[in-house]
C-alpha cells in the first residue's frame, strides 16, 4: 500500500502505546515521562500524568479512571478522579525487567508484557511471561515462555492476540471465564525461531519484529514491524497480507477517529533508548483509510 501519512505530534522522544479514548488520542512519551492526549489533529494537547519511571501501556477501567504502565519500578498506575497517581498494582515479584505494553480489558482486567531480558545494554535474550492484573490489583502469571511479549489485541470472539517481537511470531490464547489463558497457539509465523545465544544474533534473524498493534472490525491485525519500518496487515493463519510502508522506524499502532478508520502511528528513528533520550525525533502520525 502506498502510505499517505500526517504528522500529528512532533518534537517528542520515542511514542509507545496509542490509544483513542473520549475522542482524543492517548499516547505515552517514554524519556519525557508523559502520557499526553490530543485532538485527532494534533491540536489541544494536554499532558494527563507524570510518570518518573517511564510510562508505557494504558487502559481504562469500567468506571473511567486511567491504567498506565510504570516501566522501571515494575508498577501499574492509576489516575484517580483529582489527577492525582496511586499504584494499582506493584508487580516486582513477578518480573525483573521492564514492563512493557498492556491491554484492558472491558471488565478492567488488565494483560501486561515484559521484556524479559535488558534489551538496551545488549543482555542476552530470555523467555518471560504474560501477567494478568485484576481490577482489585491482584496479579498472576497466565502464559509463560514467551519471547518479549509486547502489543495485545482481543478479537471479536474474544481471544488474545500476543505479539512476540524477538520470535517471529504473533501468538493467540483462548481466554478463560476468570481471565486465565489457554495453551498458545499460532497466529502467525514469519520464520524460524532465532537462536537466542545473544541479542545481535537473534536480531540479525528476525523477518519481522512485532511491537505494537491494532485489530480492525475484520479481525485483521496491523503490526509494526520494529526493525523494518512498515506496518504490517497479518491475517490469522495466512500471514502478511499487504503493508504500509514508512521513512522512518514504526514501533506501535492503533485505530481511532471519529469514524475508527484512522490509524496512528507511533515513528522514530529507532528504539535504542540511549539515542533517544538525548533527541525529540519521535513523531505520531495518522494514516486515514477511506
Amino acid at each position: 500500500m502506498t502510505t499517505d501519512a500526517t504528522v500529528v505530534l512532533e518534537n517528542y522522544t520515542y511514542f509507545e502505546c496509542p490509544r483513542w479514548h473520549d475522542g482524543r488520542i492517548w499516547v505515552s512519551d517514554f524519556y519525557t515521562h508523559q502520557v499526553i492526549s490530543a485532538q485527532a489533529d494534533g491540536s489541544d494537547v494536554r499532558v494527563e500524568a507524570e510518570v518518573p519511571q517511564q510510562p508505557s501501556g494504558l487502559g481504562w477501567l469500567p468506571d473511567g479512571r486511567l491504567l498506565i504502565v510504570s516501566m522501571r519500578d515494575h508498577t501499574i498506575l492509576r489516575r484517580e478522579d483529582d489527577g492525582s497517581l496511586a499504584v494499582h498494582a506493584d508487580l516486582s515479584h513477578l518480573v525483573e525487567h521492564h514492563l512493557n505494553d498492556m491491554l484492558v480489558d472491558g471488565n478492567g482486567r488488565a494483560y501486561v508484557g515484559n521484556f524479559g531480558f535488558d534489551l538496551m545494554n545488549g543482555g542476552d535474550p530470555a523467555s518471560t511471561s504474560l501477567i494478568l492484573v485484576e481490577p482489585d490489583g491482584s496479579s498472576r502469571v497466565v502464559a509463560d515462555g514467551l519471547w518479549f511479549p509486547n502489543g495485545m489485541a482481543l478479537t471479536s470472539d474474544g481471544r488474545l492476540v500476543v505479539d512476540e517481537t524477538v520470535a517471529n511470531r504473533i501468538s493467540v490464547f483462548d481466554i478463560h471465564d476468570d481471565g486465565g489463558l489457554g495453551e498458545r497457539r499460532d497466529w502467525a509465523v514469519f520464520g524460524e525461531l532465532p537462536d537466542m545465544a545473544d541479542t545481535a544474533t537473534a536480531m540479525g534473524q528476525i523477518v519481522l519484529a512485532p511491537d505494537g498493534c491494532a485489530i480492525d472490525g475484520d479481525d485483521v491485525l496491523w503490526v509494526a514491524d520494529a526493525l523494518n519500518g512498515r506496518i504490517a496487515r497479518v491475517v490469522e493463519g495466512e500471514g502478511i497480507t499487504d503493508q504500509l510502508d514508512f521513512d522512518s522506524g514504526v514501533f506501535a499502532c492503533g485505530f481511532g477517529g471519529e469514524d475508527g478508520h484512522t490509524l496512528f502511528v507511533c515513528a522514530a528513528p529507532d528504539f535504542d533508548e540511549h539515542a533517544r533520550k538525548e533527541a525529540t525525533d519521535g513523531r505520531l502520525l495518522s494514516v486515514a483509510f477511506r
